[in-house]
């Protein structure tokens, strides 16, 4: 990975619906370089670029699920929940026999979830649910490829709308915009008005109210080993319920970790975290988490193999792109 294209993820990162032109200023480069090299890092599975609405806003609880099954079925059974689509990670870990992934149960429809489906699936030996009560949003400064991050004066020049208005519902007519940009969160307003048959003035309105209110997030899915990462592993911590909150933001805001939230159970704080090799995510568990005194206990769960990612099936560590 060149450091051009790096950089040009570094800037997405800060503002997924950056129009390349604000991206090529940032950078020093011409529009048509971060174009063509965008379309080739979507092309070969690098990124993809979705924008979908918050748990927030629909209403729906996100949870993380550990399975245990037969070491025989966690292929097959991980496939067969990676196909769900109220479920938006999936990870084989622990020797394959472990499948973690990421579930939404909708209150209106808990019977067909896949929490009330996997107690009655002959290939799970047990499993626990782990609702998410808060999640921690670490610094927009941080990178994950974080050899030649981006400079503060380049970060400024591509800071979002602010996100300051009223909660804005999810409405019904919302539907065929949100499908659009499920699959395309970079997708223009002339595009989006094509897809949904609305004037593009009335979608350009309704796409700046959903995503200033926060209604809408938009998530750039990196594919780590492109990127030079080849560790993932799951941190289960047991946190002294007094510096859950310090401890929860402390640690989100280190550039390894790519999710932190308080969650239910014995272990109440859960952390995710990429580093480049075995070593480092030793290093990272030793010198970053070991030290904080409010941690009591950790469970360190590497992921052997990933099949989905936020909503995006992976092939051989690449992000399939529909």
């Amino acid at each position: 990975m060149e450091q051009i294209d790096r950089r040009i993820v570094h800037c997405l990162q800060r503002d997924g619906r950056a129009p390349f032109r604000r991206v090529a200023q940032a950078l020093g480069v011409s529009e048509q370089t971060v174009a063509r090299r965008y379309r080739a890092l979507h092309a070969g599975g690098a990124l993809r670029i979705r924008a979908t609405p918050t748990p927030r806003a629909t209403g729906q609880q996100r949870w993380f699920v550990r399975v245990q099954c037969r070491p025989d079925a966690a292929d097959a059974l991980a496939e067969a929940i990676a196909a769900r689509d109220d479920v938006s990670w999936v990870s084989v870990t622990s020797g394959g026999s472990e499948i973690v992934c990421v579930a939404f149960s909708d209150p209106g429809a808990a019977r067909g979830s896949v929490l009330a489906r996997l107690p009655r699936t002959s290939q799970v030996l047990s499993f626990v649910a782990f609702a998410v009560m808060h999640m921690y949003v670490g610094s927009d400064a941080k990178w994950l490829a974080y050899d030649d991050p981006l400079t503060p004066d380049q970060l400024a020049q591509l800071d979002p709308p602010a996100t300051d208005r009223p909660g804005t519902p999810i409405r019904e007519e919302d539907a065929p915009l949100l499908a659009e940009l499920a699959r395309d969160g970079r997708a223009g307003v002339v595009a989006l008005a094509r897809a949904t048959g609305r004037p593009q003035s009335r979608v350009s309105a309704r796409l700046a109210e959903l995503l200033a209110s926060g209604a809408l997030h938009v998530a750039v899915d990196l594919a780590p080993p492109l990127f030079g990462f080849h560790a993932t592993a799951y941190l289960w911590l047991t946190v002294t319920p007094g510096d859950l909150d310090a401890t929860g933001r402390a640690l989100s805001l280190y550039p390894e970790t790519t999710f932190s939230a308080a969650v239910t159970g014995a272990a109440n704080l859960l952390i995710t975290v990429t580093c480049r090799d075995v070593e480092a995510l030793y290093t990272f568990v030793t010198t970053k988490v070991g030290v904080l005194p409010a941690v009591r206990q950790v469970e360190v769960v590497p992921v052997l193999r990933r099949l989905k990612q936020s909503s995006t099936r992976v092939h051989e560590g690449r992000l399939v792109v529909e």
